[in-house]
């Protein structure tokens, strides 16, 4: 029988903290099309609706930074639940905003939600799963993040056949739903083993892991006393080196990994994915496409059913290969949405319009960028979405890993905020030259992925160090894996009596409780 409570059901929960960003950008999305958002807010349009768009993630880069010593001194738990709070309030501001300052104020308030959960439910996740399914299970932020987007678009999509300010107050108040049952499902959690771990509390971690990995809670099973001798290991090896400082992060041995790990956060953004689920709505006008508030839901509807083959196959594609598939296919579908705008695109009969370039009696070349932005979100969302979350969380060794998280997250954030901001007068000034751009990027982290991204699928996060030193090149192999499985080796010994039997392991084990509790 399989128990309520496991490591798939927990990060379900928890990944309702993807679906808070989901929620936020279809309800954004949704209501830029309507006549009663324009009309009670002036018709925002370029700078002034980039302001709009953006406030979230400028909050989002606070509360990344912030996650870094809230997660580590309040766990990885507690903070998420103080994200929830946060969103609720920044929800209910922009349900009731009187004008376009407190919307601003709302969505910078959610956003500092956006940003503890962001990094924290990926480090939550990570430090929770097996590491055979660790891609698996992070990969549900992203699904989630989908999924919200769909749900809430399609809650925008009813209400705007409403003829009032209902319109867009009433999808914003209902975003506050997923965080309340995120609040509540927590307390019912528990806390990270391994930040259980670096406050000693060695037999919390050792119940932790008996109950996310066996059936029955037992705490004599070899893989879990192994994974305890693992972590335990890890721990007391990383305070030999006495040091969990952001110098730390930035020393010689750290540093590549941090820089990969922000490079990837970095590259999620430039991939166009926050053009395509933005601003669709103007994609479609411009195309010439009618009744854009139903297309525009097919993009969500197949944004989210193309998370489902990430969370299966993840773990066995690997990261690399998601990464490299990912990038040329996106750049592909970004190179012919500008190549088709720039061919039979013609000025815009009006300027008081978010874009310059439409699409007129050329009914192939509408329905082909139609298709194009469907695809490229699609391409997004099974390839990169769910590793952009996964990669930074697995490369950092404990001690360190919030701080690093924090920033990466923080870069996904920064460069969240300046293309929301830039992207709404961009799409004016430069029109299909931006999706050319956007397609180059793509280009450009193909080529970094290629030279410079090891592949970590189902190493341990205690055996990373072994990926990054092993010296090898790490383009000969799209798919290359090295490291030595400490974990299954350990667990062997045990069950071959190499501790004596288990019942040495685990008075051993509790000599190390002891142990811990003395220091």
């Amino acid at each position: 029988m399989v128990r309520l409570l496991n490591v798939y059901t927990i990060s379900a929960v928890a990944a309702l903290g993807g679906m808070l960003f989901g929620f936020d950008i279809a309800s954004m999305s949704g209501v830029l099309g309507t006549d009663q958002y324009k009309e009670y807010y002036g018709n925002p349009l370029g700078a002034r609706q980039g302001a709009i768009t953006s406030a979230l993630a400028a909050g989002s880069l606070v509360g990344a930074l912030s996650s870094s010593f809230l997660g580590d001194w309040l766990s990885r738990k507690v903070s998420i639940q103080i994200g929830t709070v946060l969103w609720c309030i920044g929800a209910s501001l922009q349900s009731a905003s009187t004008g376009v300052p407190m919307l601003i104020i709302g969505r910078i308030i959610a956003g500092l939600c956006i940003g503890l959960t962001s990094s924290l439910v990926p480090i939550y996740q990570s430090e929770i799963a097996p590491r055979k399914i660790r891609g698996r299970v992070v990969a549900l932020q992203h699904s989630a993040l989908a999924w919200g987007i769909m749900i809430q678009y399609f809650i925008q999509y009813g209400c705007s056949f409403l003829d009032s300010q209902a319109v867009f107050r009433l999808p914003w108040a209902i975003q506050a739903v997923p965080a309340i049952i995120l609040f509540t499902g927590l307390f019912w959690f528990p806390r990270s083993p391994r930040w259980l771990a670096t406050k000693d509390r060695w037999d919390e971690v050792l119940r932790v892991l008996a109950f996310l990995r066996t059936p029955n809670c037992d705490i004599n099973d070899p893989l879990v006393l192994a994974e305890y001798k693992e972590i335990e290991e890890q721990i007391h090896a990383e305070r030999e080196e006495e040091s969990a400082s952001y110098r730390e992060l930035f020393g010689k041995k750290m540093r590549k990994r941090l820089l990969l790990g922000m490079a990837i956060q970095a590259w999620s953004q430039l991939t166009g994915i926050n053009l395509l689920l933005y601003f669709i709505v103007y994609i479609l006008e411009s195309a010439g496409i009618s009744n854009i508030l139903l297309f525009s839901s097919i993009q969500y509807i197949l944004f989210a059913l193309a998370t489902i083959p990430s969370i299966l196959w993840t773990d066995y594609w690997g990261r690399r290969l998601s990464l490299l598939i990912g990038s040329l296919s996106m750049a592909f579908w970004l190179y012919l949405i500008g190549g088709l705008f720039a061919r039979f695109g013609e000025p815009a009969p009006s300027d008081n319009q978010a874009y310059t370039l439409i699409i007129v009696d050329h009914r192939a070349a509408s329905h082909c960028i139609q298709a194009s932005s469907y695809l490229a979100a699609a391409s997004f969302a099974m390839f990169w979405g769910a590793v952009s979350w996964t990669y930074p969380t697995e490369i950092i060794p404990l001690r360190i890993r919030a701080k690093a998280v924090s920033l990466s997250t923080s870069t996904n954030w920064a460069i969240n905020y300046a293309l929301g901001f830039a992207v709404p007068p961009l799409l004016r000034v430069i029109s299909w030259r931006l999706f050319v751009i956007f397609g180059s990027f793509n280009m450009a982290a193909f080529i970094h992925v290629w030279f410079k991204i090891p592949e970590t699928k189902q190493v341990s996060l205690e055996e990373m160090d072994e990926v990054f030193e092993h010296g090898e090149p790490i383009w000969r192999s799209a798919t290359n894996v090295h490291y030595i499985d400490r974990l299954d080796a350990l667990a062997r010994d045990i069950e071959q009596c190499k501790f004596h039997n288990h019942r040495t392991v685990h008075v051993d084990l509790n000599e190390d409780l002891e142990r811990s509790r003395t220091r």
